[in-house]
C-alpha cells in the first residue's frame, strides 16, 4: 500500500518505511479519530492510547479479536492456594526493542511503576487484587508484599482473596510492561516487546511503526503500520475507497450505500461496549435521585438510536451488554415518558426545571449530534442544557476530575467479563479516574461487587452481576443510551483483518496488503 503523504523527508528510518516494498507486505493504514493521549502505558486509559500501547507492548496475557484470552509473555500460569495464589513463567528469550532481554523484574517495575502514587494514569485497579498494592498506591508501604520474583523466569502473585478474572486483568494495555528503569521520554518514545517498534508521532496527524522482526509471536506481514488522526467520518471512507487506509467504520448515515455498492467489503458484529451520559450524583439537581430518573424519562432513546445512531445497536436497560453473562435483556425500562419525567422533577423540587451542562468531545461530529439530541429533549421537560465542546482529553479530563454535570461517553470492555462493567464503572473506590464518571457511591452495590469478585461459581458469579446491574439501573447514575452493533468496512486488497471486541485485541500481525 502506497503510505500517502506520509513519505516526507522527516527521517531518514521514515524515509525507510515509506519506501519498503522488500520482505513483507507492502504497508498498512489505520486511524484514530483524535491522539492517543500518551504512548506510555500507564497512561492508557483511553482507546487510542490502549490501541497504540498494544502495538508496541505485551501484557503477561493478550486477547484475540473475538476476546479470547491468550498466553502474551507468560507462555502458562498456574493457580494455586485455592484461587489466591497465581504463578506466570516467562517465555523465553524475548527481548526489547533496544535488545535489552526480558526479565522477570520487569514485570515487578511495571507494576510499581502503576501503583506508584505520583503517577499520573488513574488506572491501577487492575493491580489492586495483589496483596498490598492498594496500601503501596496510598504511600502507606515501601513494597508490594505480594508480587514475588522467581529468578529471572517467572513471578508470582499473592492475592488479597481469590479472584477467577485475574488474568484477564494481565491483558489490560495499562499493566503492559516495560523496560525497568523505564526510559524518561517513554510517553514519545516508547519500547516495547511488541510486534512493532515505534518510528515516529506527528501529533495531530500520524504515528508510524515498523515492524519488529524479531517478535517472539512471528514478524508482522506488513512492512509497516501507519496510525492517521482523520476525525471527519466521510473522509475516513473517502480514504479507504481511494486505498490509503485498511478499515475504516462505516459513517452513519452511509450504511444503506455502503451495503447496497460494497457489501462484500462490510463486517458487522456486537461491541462490549456501551454509549451513556454520566450523570454527576456528586452536583447539584443531579445528587437526586428523581432528577435522574427523569433524566431517563426525557430523553427518546430509541429515537435517537435509530435517526442518529443509524440503528446500529441495542436500547441499553442496564451496563453490561448483551454478549456478556450477567446482561439482562429483558429488563423492562424507563421508557420515553415526557410527563412523567414533569412530575419526578416538580416531586424533586424542581417544577421549572434547571440549568445544567452537558460535556462532549469535539472529535466525533455524529457524537455531537447525539448530544444535540439529548439537549433537546431535556430542554423540553424544562432541563437547560449547555453544550460544552471540547477536544476528547479535555472533556475525559472534565469527567474524571468531577467538573462536568453531565458528560456524553463510552466505555469500551478492557477484558470480556461483566465486572468491567461494573467494578471500575460503579465502585466508590473507582471515582474519576478510575472510570466512575458518574461518582455513583452505594456501599451496597461496593459490597456486592467485591463479593461477585470473590465468587469463584461461573453460575453464582454471573446471578450476583445480574443483581448488581439491576440495583444500579434502578439508581440511575446514567442516562443509559445504547450497546452499539458495529458496522465496518476492509478495503478488499487487505488480507487477514478483523473488527475486535476489545479494543486491544486486533494487533494487526496477521494481516496483509495484497499486490
Amino acid at each position: 500500500m502506497r503510505l500517502f503523504r506520509l513519505c516526507v523527508a522527516t527521517a531518514p528510518l521514515l524515509l525507510a518505511a515509506c519506501g519498503s516494498k522488500s520482505g513483507g507486505a507492502a504497508s498498512l493504514a489505520y486511524y484514530e479519530t483524535y491522539d492517543p493521549r500518551s504512548l506510555d502505558p500507564a497512561l492508557s486509559t483511553d482507546v487510542p492510547t490502549g490501541e497504540m500501547v498494544s502495538y508496541v507492548f505485551d501484557g503477561l496475557t493478550a486477547f484475540d479479536v473475538n476476546g479470547k484470552l491468550l498466553p502474551g509473555l507468560a507462555d502458562r500460569w498456574t493457580i494455586e492456594r485455592s484461587g489466591q495464589r497465581y504463578v506466570f513463567h516467562l517465555r523465553p528469550g524475548v527481548r526489547f526493542h533496544n535488545s535489552r532481554p526480558f526479565k522477570a523484574e520487569d514485570v515487578r517495575a511495571t507494576f510499581l511503576r502503576v501503583l506508584d502514587p505520583a503517577s499520573t494514569g488513574g488506572r491501577a485497579w487492575p493491580l489492586y487484587p495483589i496483596a498490598g498494592a492498594q496500601a503501596y498506591a496510598a504511600r502507606q508501604a515501601t513494597d508490594v508484599r505480594g508480587i514475588q520474583v522467581l529468578g529471572d523466569t517467572a513471578v508470582a502473585f499473592d492475592l488479597t482473596e481469590p479472584l477467577a478474572i485475574f488474568p484477564k486483568f494481565l491483558a489490560m494495555p495499562v499493566v503492559s510492561i516495560v523496560p525497568s528503569p523505564a526510559p524518561a521520554d517513554l510517553a514519545a518514545h516508547p519500547i516495547g516487546t511488541g510486534p512493532w517498534r515505534f518510528v515516529a508521532w506527528q501529533h495531530d496527524d500520524y504515528l508510524l511503526f515498523a515492524k519488529n522482526p524479531d517478535y517472539w509471536g512471528g514478524a508482522p506481514l506488513a512492512d509497516t503500520l501507519s496510525v492517521r488522526i482523520i476525525p471527519e467520518p466521510l473522509t475516513q471512507a473517502a480514504e479507504l475507497e481511494a486505498g490509503h487506509l485498511s478499515a475504516v467504520e462505516v459513517p452513519f448515515g452511509e450504511g444503506a450505500r455502503w451495503r447496497a455498492q460494497r457489501p462484500a467489503w462490510l463486517q458487522g458484529k456486537p461491541a462490549l461496549r456501551v454509549m451513556y451520559v454520566a450523570l454527576n450524583n456528586q452536583r447539584g439537581p443531579l445528587t437526586d435521585l428523581r432528577v435522574r430518573q427523569a433524566i431517563n424519562h426525557a430523553v427518546n432513546v430509541p429515537e435517537i438510536l435509530r435517526t442518529v445512531w443509524d440503528g446500529r445497536g441495542v436500547v441499553a436497560r442496564g451496563a453490561i451488554p448483551p454478549l456478556l453473562p450477567g446482561a439482562d435483556t429483558a429488563r423492562a425500562g424507563f421508557g420515553f415518558d415526557p410527563a412523567k419525567a414533569r412530575q419526578l422533577l416538580a416531586a424533586a423540587g424542581y417544577p421549572d426545571g434547571f440549568a445544567v451542562q452537558l460535556w462532549r468531545s469535539s472529535s466525533n461530529i455524529v457524537l455531537g449530534r447525539v448530544a444535540q439530541a439529548v439537549q433537546a429533549d431535556l430542554e423540553k421537560v424544562g432541563i437547560r442544557v449547555e453544550l460544552v465542546e471540547r477536544d476528547a482529553s479535555s472533556q475525559r479530563q472534565a469527567a474524571r476530575s468531577g467538573k462536568a454535570d453531565m458528560a456524553l461517553l463510552d466505555w469500551w470492555a478492557d477484558y470480556p467479563d461483566a465486572d468491567n462493567f461494573l467494578f471500575p464503572l460503579f465502585h466508590s473506590g473507582n471515582f474519576g479516574p478510575g472510570g466512575n464518571y458518574a461518582f455513583y457511591r452505594d456501599p451496597i452495590t461496593d459490597s456486592l461487587i467485591l463479593r461477585a469478585r470473590r465468587t469463584a461459581d461461573d453460575g453464582a458469579r454471573t446471578a450476583l452481576y445480574r443483581q448488581i446491574d439491576e440495583r444500579v439501573y434502578r439508581a440511575a447514575p446514567w442516562l443509559y443510551l445504547w450497546f452499539p452493533v458495529d458496522l465496518w468496512a476492509k478495503h478488499p486488497k487487505v488480507e487477514g483483518w478483523e473488527f475486535p471486541v476489545i479494543s486491544n485485541g486486533q494487533r494487526w500481525t496477521g494481516v496483509r496488503r495484497l499486490p
